[in-house]
C-alpha cells in the first residue's frame, strides 16, 4: 500500500486491488465453466440438426414390444398423507398399460399415510402396501429395498416375473402412455428415463419456476447428449424404468438389495452403477401422437426459498460431495464418462466462483464510484476487463439457451421469466452450499443419513394440460 497518502487514497487503492483480483478469479472460473457448457450445447445442436435420435420420436415410431410384460411401480412414502391417495387414484385412472402393480413403501410410525393408502388399496388389488419393521424416516433407498423384497416375494407366490421396475414419487402426476413406452424400450435398454416437467405455481413463479427452467435445459440438452456420448446416465429418481434382471444382478452383488441404503441420492448412483456394468441407458423424449404432448412426469417442486434450499443442499451433498466419495470414477472409463462426472461434481467450486463473482461486481461498482468522487482516473486493468466481457458474453449465451429450452416446454411467456429465475437459482445455490457442506462434515464424523424430504402437493390435473413441444 502506498505510504504518506490520505485515507481516501488508501481506501481507493485497497478497493482497486480487491476489485481486480476478485474479478480475475471469478471471470477465470466462469470462463472455464461457460466454455464447458458451450461444448455440450454445440454437441446437442449438431446432433439435433444432423442425426435422427430418440429425442425426436413419436410413440408410434417405436415398435411394440414382442414380449410385453408386467411392470412393478415403486412409490416410497414418508409423511405423504396429503398427496398419496390422490396420486394413487390418478395413476390407476390414467395408466393405459394393463399389467402392473403399484408398491407403496410405508413406515409403522406414519399412520396418516398408512390410512390414506389403505383407503385406496382396499378397493384395488393392484395397490400393494409394504409396511416396514423400522420407524421412519430411514433413507429413500432403504424404503425402495423393502419394496424390492416385496416384489420378489410376489413373483415367487404368483409364478410370474416382472419385466421392469418403475420408480415414482408420491407427488407425481403420471402420463397415461408412460408404461406402454417403458414396455417398448426396456427390451433393448437396461434403463429408461423420461423427462421431468416441474409445474409452475402461480404464487411462486420465481422459486418453483426456476426448477422448470433447470429441468427444461437438463432434460432437453444435457441428458440427451450424455446418453449419446455413452456416459453413465444418472436417474432423476422418478419417471424411470430399470430392467428387472439388471436390478437383480446389482442386488446379487450387494447382498440381495439393489439400492444402497446409506445413499442420499440413490437414483443418481444407481444410474452410474448401471453404466459401469455396461447397461444401455436411454433418455426417452417421446411424444404421444394422440395428444401431441410429451410423455413425461409432471409434479410440483418446492415453492418456498427454505424448502428449495433444503432440496438443493441434499442434491449437492449426495452428488458432488458424498457422491464423489462413493462413486469415484469409472474404472477404465473413457473420457466421455469422466467428463460428465466432472460436470456433476463441479457444483461446490461453481458456488465459490459465483459468490466471488457477486462480490467482484459490488467491488467493481464501488471502485467506479470512489474514482468518480475523487476525480482520480481508473487504472488500466485490461485483462480483468476483457475477461469480464468474455464471461458476460457467455452469460448471454447461457440465458439464451435457458430461455429457448423453457420456451420449448412452457411457452414464450415463461421463457421471459427464465431470466430473473436464473439469478434466483444462483441465490438458492449460494444458500444451499453451506448447509450441504455442514451435513457432509457431519457424515464424515459418522452421522447417519436420513431422508431430508420436503412437503408435497399434488397438482390439479386440469391445470397440467399444457404440452411440451418435442
Amino acid at each position: 500500500m502506498p505510504g504518506g497518502e490520505s485515507l481516501l487514497d488508501q481506501t481507493i487503492w485497497v478497493v482497486d486491488v480487491v476489485a481486480r483480483e476478485t474479478m480475475l478469479f471469478a471471470a477465470t472460473g466462469l470462463l472455464i465453466g461457460g466454455l464447458d457448457d458451450i461444448l455440450v450445447d454445440l454437441l446437442y445442436l449438431r446432433q439435433r440438426l444432423f442425426r435422427n435420435s430418440i429425442d425426436r420420436r413419436r410413440l408410434s415410431d417405436i415398435a411394440p414390444s414382442p414380449t410385453p410384460g408386467r411392470l412393478a411401480i415403486f412409490v416410497p412414502a414418508w409423511e405423504e398423507s396429503r398427496v398419496i391417495a390422490t396420486m394413487l387414484r390418478a395413476a390407476l385412472r390414467r395408466f393405459g398399460h394393463g399389467d402392473y402393480r403399484i408398491y407403496v413403501g410405508l413406515y409403522p410410525n406414519d399412520l396418516p399415510t398408512i390410512d390414506a393408502v389403505t383407503a385406496v388399496a382396499e378397493h384395488d388389488p393392484r395397490i400393494r402396501m409394504v409396511i416396514g419393521s423400522r420407524d421412519g424416516p430411514t433413507t429413500k433407498a432403504d424404503n425402495l429395498n423393502r419394496l424390492w423384497t416385496a416384489a420378489l416375494a410376489d413373483e415367487a407366490r404368483d409364478g410370474r416375473r416382472f419385466k421392469g421396475i418403475v420408480l415414482h414419487d408420491a407427488e407425481d402426476l403420471v402420463h397415461p402412455r408412460e408404461l406402454t413406452l417403458f414396455d417398448m424400450l426396456i427390451d433393448s435398454h437396461e434403463v429408461v428415463q423420461l423427462p421431468v416437467l416441474p409445474l409452475i405455481r402461480a404464487g411462486s413463479r420465481l422459486v418453483s419456476g426456476h426448477y422448470a427452467d433447470e429441468f427444461a435445459e437438463q432434460h432437453s440438452v444435457q441428458l440427451p447428449i450424455r446418453t449419446a456420448l455413452g456416459a453413465g446416465m444418472p436417474l432423476a429418481g422418478t419417471g424411470c424404468a430399470i430392467a428387472r434382471d439388471m436390478l437383480a444382478a446389482i442386488a446379487e452383488e450387494r447382498g440381495g438389495l439393489p439400492f444402497d441404503a446409506s445413499s442420499l441420492t440413490e437414483d443418481y448412483e444407481l444410474g452410474l452403477t448401471i453404466g459401469d456394468r455396461g447397461g444401455r441407458g436411454v433418455f426417452a423424449r417421446v411424444t404421444d401422437p394422440a395428444t401431441g404432448d410429451l410423455i413425461a412426469v409432471r409434479a410440483y417442486f418446492p415453492a418456498t426459498l427454505t424448502a428449495a434450499t433444503r432440496q438443493k443442499a441434499r442434491w449437492m451433498l449426495g452428488i458432488a460431495l458424498a457422491g464423489w466419495d462413493r462413486t469415484g470414477w469409472r474404472a477404465g472409463g473413457e473420457w466421455r464418462d469422466h467428463w460428465m462426472r466432472m460436470r456433476d461434481r463441479r457444483a461446490p467450486i461453481a458456488v465459490v466462483v459465483l459468490a466471488v463473482a457477486y462480490g467482484a461486481i459490488l467491488a467493481w461498482g464501488l471502485r467506479g464510484a470512489l474514482h468518480l468522487l475523487s476525480g482520480q482516473p481508473l487504472p488500466d486493468d485490461r485483462l480483468a476487463t476483457w475477461l469480464g466481457m468474455a464471461t458476460f458474453a457467455l452469460l448471454l449465451w447461457r440465458l439464451s439457451i435457458r430461455c429457448a429450452c423453457t420456451a420449448r416446454c412452457y411457452g414464450r411467456r415463461e421463457a421471459m421469466w427464465a431470466i430473473p429465475r436464473f439469478f434466483v437459482g444462483n441465490v438458492i445455490a449460494l444458500i444451499a452450499a453451506p448447509r450441504a457442506t455442514w451435513r457432509y462434515l457431519a457424515m464424515l464424523r459418522g452421522a447417519t443419513p436420513q431422508w431430508d424430504k420436503t412437503i408435497h402437493d399434488f397438482p390439479d390435473e386440469i391445470a397440467t394440460d399444457d404440452s411440451c413441444i418435442a
